[in-house]
């Protein structure tokens, strides 16, 4: 409601457009988050027909106004790789947005999700130098994560794991917990 009342009071603003196509498209999936159990469920892992199409389709034109006041931001390209997950598009357009966002933000975080994007684009070892490169992320659990993730995917099991374990030691988040116990279990 904030954000869609700031999009009415600065018409002008494209990041208050891309914000709400971003909060739109984030939202559209929040049915298919969380199993029926509880559990965190991936994206890769989602069931589609609970995504809100009707909030995509409203995201979508949000975003493509914003992408007409040619004004490109981080909240603009933020949503369009949103976009382009609910819209199934080719990994390597993700690849791009994220090049693109970490031109304009290149923050660690954003650079961890870039090299997370390249590996699921089908460069997983490329992926992994990218993840060793990030600097500042060694006490943030998702960096761990990620890197037990792309450990698991080239069937590295020992390095999945104490990665794993790294990330288990640092997320304070039960479903979060649960989900790399799990993970860790799997490559045990």
């Amino acid at each position: 409601r904030l954000a869609k009342l700031l999009a009415v009071l600065m018409p002008d603003e494209a990041e208050v457009f891309g914000l709400l196509a971003l909060m739109l498209l984030q939202d559209s999936r929040r049915a298919a988050r969380v199993g029926d159990d509880g559990e965190i469920v991936l994206l890769e892992d989602q069931d589609r027909s609970l995504w809100n199409q009707a909030r995509i389709d409203e995201g979508l034109r949000v975003l493509e106004r914003a992408a007409a006041i040619r004004r490109p931001g981080p909240y603009q390209l933020q949503a369009a790789i949103a976009a382009a997950h609910a819209e199934d598009r080719p990994p390597a357009e993700i690849v791009a947005f994220y090049e693109a966002l970490a031109a304009i933000d290149p923050s660690p975080v954003v650079r961890l999700n870039h090299a997370v994007a390249v590996a699921l684009a089908g460069d997983v070892d490329g992926g992994l130098a990218l993840l060793d490169a990030i600097e500042g992320l060694d006490g943030y659990h998702l960096l761990h994560a990620a890197r037990a993730d792309l450990f698991r995917r080239l069937d590295r099991r020992d390095e999945a794991g104490a990665s794993y374990q790294r990330a288990l030691e640092l997320t304070t988040n039960e479903s979060e917990s649960r989900f790399l116990e799990r993970r860790l279990a799997e490559v045990s």
